[in-house]
């Protein structure tokens, strides 16, 4: 299929590209950098909306928290301003589909579009929950507004947070206000080595339930621990149970010492080692065709503390072979499970009774991010008997066009889906069946 780009350089001229689209009954794929079309369902559409020509900041407020944008900004340009004020996107966004996404690539609309958020999204909330305002314009042709500029905004129907996470089906987002906050001076990693996934998971919970305010709690079984660029961690020999501390300096120091007692930690990775092995659970860097969007790969080698291991830091795109990143092949399938996080190894478990997958845990055992032969849907999706859900998050085109890449929504949940898309984009020009098919 030939398609034909839009590339407006204005909010007006893209209200007029839908007003088009809407007239001729022409579908539009809605991109920005298009780093995150690999994610949900493959758009069939002739013309590609591209509002990466809308970019530039146009309001940024460091003692109010707020930075407004246009929704084709670049991430690295925002990641950037934000960096030289000592402030950041408190949820973490990861690079998921190999193509420069996360905090330092794609758009700032790609980013909120797709919702996603990553480790520290069991402290700070989810991409959703950093959106303040947005505009756009809906499948109406209709250009309006949506929130506003400040955190606390309780008047009228909560836009924002609706179209975090609707992957472009219910308005072309044109600009964008979100929640910044400052970003943690200083950060430490207590490790655990050898608990198995049950152990593993009850101990993040009670890490999580302390008063020491952790902000990262992932697990890594030994097959994936071995492949990460970290030294302290890959040389473990084994399972390695991740928690994470951040703040001031001093009130780290504190907390970890605490922690590491009440814990029983068996080493601490310092802050270089810390920002290089979340970058790896952020991004899923130990599967296939996925890269960390991180634009320093490599930090400066830390000083062994007390008790530490020598913690140095390889990118795990160079590391040597046999110890890379694991799936390398196109004959897997990236998935993402959100389960109760108790329920997290019992669920992995159940899918390994009949598939051969590879798994790792973070957000306390309540994310799965996990590898699976192909045609493996069903099976996945009939062990959450405990609840939650599964999202395909890598897989060819063809896999992603015929199959439910997000999880199935029960007859009532899919008939307020209907109601909500049809009340924005009656016609169904933007993105259809990005999300669902028919929808």
């Amino acid at each position: 299929m030939t398609i034909t780009t839009l590339k407006p350089e204005t909010a007006a001229q893209a209200a007029d590209a839908v007003r088009w689209a809407l007239s001729a009954g022409e579908p539009l794929e809605i991109l920005g950098s298009g780093s995150r079309r690999g994610l949900g369902r493959p758009v069939q559409a002739g013309h590609a909306l591209d509002l990466s020509g809308l970019s530039g900041v146009v309001a940024y407020e460091p003692e109010e928290l707020v930075l407004t944008a246009l929704a084709g900004t670049p991430m690295a340009t925002i990641r950037d301003m934000l960096a030289d004020r000592g402030q950041h996107l408190a949820f973490e966004p990861p690079a998921i589909d190999g193509d420069g996404c996360g905090e330092g690539g794609g758009t700032l609309g790609g980013l909120v579009a797709s919702g996603l958020a990553g480790p520290r999204r069991i402290s700070a909330g989810s991409a959703r929950d950093h959106t303040l305002g947005i505009a756009g314009v809906s499948g109406r042709g209709e250009a309006y507004k949506g929130g506003g500029k400040v955190v606390k905004n309780v008047t009228g129907y909560d836009m924002p947070k609706l179209m975090a996470g609707s992957f472009g089906t219910l308005t072309a987002l044109t600009e964008i206000t979100v929640k910044v906050l400052p970003a943690p001076e200083d950060t430490a990693t207590l490790l655990l080595f050898g608990l198995d996934d049950a152990a593993a998971v009850g101990l993040l919970d009670r890490a999580l339930r302390s008063p020491y305010e952790v902000s990262g709690a992932a697990h890594l079984p030994a097959g994936i621990a071995a492949r990460s660029g970290v030294a302290g961690v890959a040389g473990a020999g084994g399972a390695v149970t991740l928690v994470r501390v951040e703040g001031f300096g001093p009130s780290v120091a504190a907390r970890v010492a605490m922690l590491r007692e009440e814990l029983r930690a068996d080493a601490v990775l310092d802050r270089g080692c810390s920002l290089a092995i979340w970058r790896e659970v952020r991004d899923a860097v130990w599967f296939g065709g996925v890269a960390s969007a991180d634009p320093h790969p490599n930090p400066p080698p830390p000083s062994a503390g007390e008790g530490a291991l020598p913690m140095t830091h390889r990118s795990p795109s160079t590391a040597p072979a046999g110890e890379g990143r694991g799936g390398g092949t196109g004959d897997s399938h990236l998935w993402k499970l959100s389960v109760p996080p108790s329920a997290g190894p019992a669920t992995v478990a159940a899918i390994r009774r009949t598939l051969d997958v590879e798994v790792f845990y973070d957000w306390g055992g309540g994310l799965v991010w996990l590898e699976a032969p192909p045609e493996s849907a069903t099976a996945i999706r009939g062990a959450l008997s405990a609840g939650g859900h599964a999202t395909l998050v890598r897989a060819p085109d063809a896999v992603r066009a015929a199959t439910d890449v997000f999880q199935p929504l029960p007859g009532p949940l899919m008939a307020l889906s209907r109601r909500v898309k049809d009340g924005f984009d009656p016609k169904g020009i933007l993105n259809p069946g990005r999300m669902y098919a028919g929808l």
